[in-house]
């Protein structure tokens, strides 16, 4: 296997976390050269494994226990079979401790005290020790001992209430955009924890909640709301700040119009041959295209269906107008853009039929210290005797010393 040599080359981290925001944040991690070892269940592993189809496939279609949804964040990484609740395996995930720098974990709140594991238990003997806790709702509070899932953080959180179109239902978003954006905040914390450690020595406990951080990413509607104290509304793809910045409808398709400035409002209306409406004083100005929306929407809608998307595109590019299409996956991933930055790679994989599967790269781009892809997505147990036996090394280093 490649030799780890990004930023984080040297860096261990004891992976006890499942699902979607610990995993996508060791896999952060990772990517940047951090060795994770991902302790699981003995024969069931993470949950994610399961969630499926697609799953990776053999050579005659027969689908493996490895589903693209646990693909999708648990590269680099290193999987050992362990059954905590055994004194056996509590005591291999406690010397595998006395190398590692982090542990990442979502347990429910206390969930890892009844096996000696939680911050608390492990603070005395392990001072240097970052110890990541991702959960629902957090170590304090009301609802701590509430189960995390990412649709209720975007519910309760507030970011359902903001997307969907006016006369429809409250809509999540599309992906677990929640969980992934913990998993960011934890790779940032850990990286801070970290540099506190090395210039103190001292580790310590991050707390992590995903509705904490879905309300953290309210960002702008939720300080429009704290400023002004009138609840936002649903507006489909349109903007609650800026107008023209929406969808709209073309002959061929759909495109983005984003409009940011007046100066390229102007230049848009003439693209659209209507140059007198950006002189309107009721639309001159971005304020004044706020107030009267409604009403210029109605006037541009006929007008964008009258255009087709490509000249269009490429007149309002040509212009300095921002906009652009709205790509189905298979156009994302076939674009030349996405070729250029490398965000498809493959990986080869023991169970694909085909020798390799194809996963999403990072976006994460170093010029002196670039991002590695050393390992697929593990099996479950399946680098148990590697690990194992790099314990026994170090054991007999230590006894010979």
């Amino acid at each position: 296997m490649e030799k780890p040599t990004g930023p984080l080359a040297g860096l261990r981290i004891l992976d006890l976390s499942r699902i979607l925001a610990g995993p996508y944040c060791t896999q952060l991690l990772g990517d940047m050269g951090a060795d994770v070892i991902k302790v699981e269940r003995p024969g069931a592993g993470d949950d994610t494994r399961s969630w499926g189809p697609p799953y990776v496939t053999d050579v005659d279609g027969v689908a493996s226990s490895e589903s693209a949804y646990y693909l999708s964040a648990n590269r680099n990484k290193r999987s050992i079979a362990v059954d905590i609740a055994t004194a056996e395996g509590l005591a291999i995930v406690k010397e595998l401790l006395g190398t590692c720098d982090v542990l990442v974990e979502n347990f429910k709140v206390g969930g890892l005290a009844r096996y000696g594991l939680s911050y608390d238990d492990l603070r005395a003997e392990y001072p240097g020790l970052v110890y990541c806790s991702i959960t629902g709702f957090g170590q304090t509070g009301p609802n701590a001992h509430r189960a995390g899932y990412d649709l209720l953080a975007q519910g309760f959180g507030g970011i359902m209430s903001l997307t969907g179109v006016p006369e429809g239902e409250p809509m999540k978003v599309g992906v677990g955009i929640c969980d992934v954006m913990t998993g960011m905040y934890a790779a940032t914390s850990i990286l801070a924890a970290l540099r506190h450690r090395d210039a103190t020595g001292e580790g310590q406990q991050i707390d992590l909640a995903l509705v904490d951080v879905q309300t953290s990413w309210l960002v702008n509607e939720g300080t429009n709301y704290l400023l002004s104290g009138e609840l936002p509304q649903r507006r489909g793809n349109q903007h609650p700040n800026i107008v023209p910045y929406q969808v709209f409808e073309v002959s061929d398709g759909h495109v983005i119009v984003a409009v940011g400035n007046d100066g390229q409002f102007v230049r848009f209306c003439t693209i659209l041959g209507c140059p007198d409406l950006a002189a309107d004083p009721d639309y001159a100005t971005n304020p004044s295209r706020l107030e009267n929306r409604e009403a210029l929407i109605a006037l541009l809608t006929p007008l964008l269906r009258q255009q087709q998307q490509t000249p269009l595109l490429t007149a309002m590019e040509a212009r300095g107008v921002p906009g652009g299409p709205i790509n189905q996956l298979d156009q994302v991933f076939d674009s030349d853009q996405v070729r250029a930055r490398d965000m498809k790679v493959s990986m080869q994989h023991p169970k694909s039929g085909t020798g390799t599967v194809d996963l999403i790269g990072s976006p994460a781009k170093f010029s002196k210290t670039p991002v590695t892809y050393r390992r697929a997505p593990p099996l479950c147990g399946a680098d148990s005797e590697e690990i194992l036996d790099e314990m026994a090394e170090l054991r007999s280093a230590a006894a010979s010393a």
